[in-house]
């Protein structure tokens, strides 16, 4: 099929397409399934890539509410996306773009401004064709020089905001090859009170996504335990596909699990069987056995680490959590995570902030809570409490020094006060004139110069670093002077601003303008997270050496 003129649509791009999609209810997880599953297919020798499609009319994930959507998950290009692109990341190894993330509002958006430059020669503009090969177009563009491109569509099935995205994938059925294509459907498969598991949700899903043309190849039923096998038969009865095509996709303790349990299933080697890649795929023997290595390594050690926050959900701080866990990993530490609400009273903070082996001060946006950052910034300097501030956290440390050590009395950021008398966070020069939200801050990686025989330069055992940013922000360059005169150091800079500052004097107190959990994998830990454990780890060791000393 040739290209198209009016839409500009390739139908050639791309070799492999895997599409999932999700019914029953959302939050399933649709995407660790398909990022397990493309994990395997590396391991396999091939080269795979994943596009996210959410059927929200934002642009992009920028203004969105960590309550409502999650964390906003910053690409090395600067595109803040869904939190399931980091998930494609740490589990493929791989650097995503912003084009792997396909919105509503992306793509009406580019179609609209395509018809007000009259690219489409006075023809009417409609869903089918122009919307739809819009969609196909950023599909294609992404997967190409991949042998296979996992794509998953955001949403349930049956959702309205949906259906354009389901209807380019029935198109895609009929432009490529049996082989060359493939639909999986994620489902829920609940207990009842009796403890029989139960296929009419599956089957409602199913049947509602035959409504609209498509025919899912392979069922992966979530459940608290595996299927049985009757609970297969019946699936694959009522929803019209072989037994051998329903899997389960059962609760496990570790999200880097499930590539090894849906691997027990067999579900990677359905995958390349119907997809014809069985024969090109590496034998057994050879493939990578890395990532159950890593996963299934021992943690003999345990830490306790404060996460200071104002959203009490975990999906806000996932790559947090993710760079918590990747650090376990590489100091062989079992890294559990105390939840500390930065909205409570000092008096809170330090009775829960007193029994975690460290603190991390993460980003954010806003006053509310910066109150009791702070304060988990001052006790974690006055206790020698290894410390952690990322971004706003970082920002906080500089406030709290300037208070409490340099007697700056209402220093603050500008951002949380615009009347501070100390204005020690102020506004990028470059976003005076801003007026749009989306897209503008300061974003994606950007390299920063490290001073030689600090803590930065141990952390990264490098004269420089490349981590990703998102913020507005920074200190103000007419209090560095001042800033830096009692026990605080600016150890990273790119250009005039200032990315990383310790105290010396600190068993670690490391702060960093940027986001380092965004590069975090779980074979390549991010260094602060790492030495944060470390330290984390000295620490109780000394404190546990001191008490024997007393005994």
């Amino acid at each position: 099929m040739p290209t198209d003129p009016d839409t500009g649509y390739d139908p050639s791009l791309g070799r492999k397409f895997v599409f999932v999609t999700g019914g029953v209810m959302s939050g399933l997880g649709k995407g660790i399934t398909a990022a397990s599953t493309g994990r395997l297919l590396a391991n396999a020798g091939f080269d795979v890539t994943a596009v996210k499609v959410d059927p929200y009319l934002n642009v992009d994930a920028g203004t969105m509410n960590p309550y409502e959507h999650g964390e906003v998950y910053v690409l090395k290009d600067g595109g803040e996306v869904d939190l399931d692109l980091g998930n494609y990341e740490r589990f493929l190894g791989t650097d995503m773009t912003f084009d792997h993330n396909v919105t509503t509002g992306k793509t009406y958006q580019h179609v609209i401004e395509r018809e007000r430059a009259g690219d489409y020669l006075g023809k009417t503009v409609q869903i089918i064709p122009h919307v739809t090969d819009e969609i196909k177009r950023r599909i294609r563009e992404a997967a190409e020089g991949s042998d296979v491109c996992l794509v998953e569509i955001g949403g349930t099935v049956g959702d309205i905001e949906s259906m354009p995205f389901l209807e380019a994938l029935r198109q895609f059925a009929h432009e490529e090859d049996d082989e060359d294509i493939l639909f999986t459907h994620v489902t829920l498969v609940p207990y009842s009170k009796n403890g029989e598991q139960k296929t009419k949700p599956t089957q409602h899903s199913v049947k509602e996504l035959r409504s609209i043309g498509l025919q899912p190849d392979i069922l992966v039923g979530r459940c608290e335990d595996r299927l049985d096998p009757a609970t297969k038969e019946k699936i694959a009865l009522f929803c019209d596909v072989p037994t051998d095509a329903v899997f389960s996709n059962p609760d496990v303790e570790d999200i880097y699990h499930v590539p090894l349990m849906v691997e027990d299933e067999g579900l990677d080697e359905y995958v390349m069987e119907r997809l014809g890649l069985a024969d090109e795929a590496l034998p057994k023997s050879e493939r990578s056995t890395e990532w159950r290595e890593l996963v299934t390594r021992d943690r003999d050690r345990d830490i306790d680490v404060a996460l200071v926050g104002k959203y009490a959900l975990e999906d806000a701080y996932m790559s947090i959590h993710e760079a918590l866990k990747h650090a376990g990993i590489h100091t062989e530490t079992e890294v559990n995570v105390l939840w500390v609400d930065a909205d409570e009273t000092s008096a809170e903070h330090e009775e829960r902030l007193a029994s975690a082996d460290a603190v991390v001060v993460p980003g954010g946006f806003g006053s509310r809570g910066t109150d009791g950052k702070i304060e988990a910034v001052r006790y974690a300097r006055e206790n020698d409490v290894p410390f952690l501030g990322l971004c706003l956290g970082f920002q906080m440390a500089v406030v709290e020094h300037a208070r409490n050590v340099l007697g700056l009395a209402g220093a603050h950021s500008a951002e949380i006060d615009p009347d501070t008398p100390h204005p020690v966070i102020d506004l990028l020069p470059d976003q005076y004139e801003t007026e749009d939200m989306g897209g503008t801050m300061r974003l994606g990686a950007h390299e920063t110069d490290i001073e030689p025989d600090t803590l930065a330069a141990r952390v990264y055992d490098a004269d420089a670093c490349t981590e990703r940013h998102r913020h507005r922000y920074e200190v103000n360059p007419e209090y560095i002077e001042e800033l830096e005169a009692d026990g605080l150091t600016f150890s990273g800079r790119a250009d005039n601003r200032m990315e990383i500052l310790e105290r010396p004097n600190h068993p670690f107190f490391f702060g960093t303008q940027a986001h380092p959990e965004f590069r975090s994998r779980p074979d390549r830990a991010s260094p602060p997270f790492v030495s944060l454990v470390e330290a984390a780890l000295e620490s109780t060791d000394t404190t546990e050496r001191n008490a024997d000393v007393r005994l």
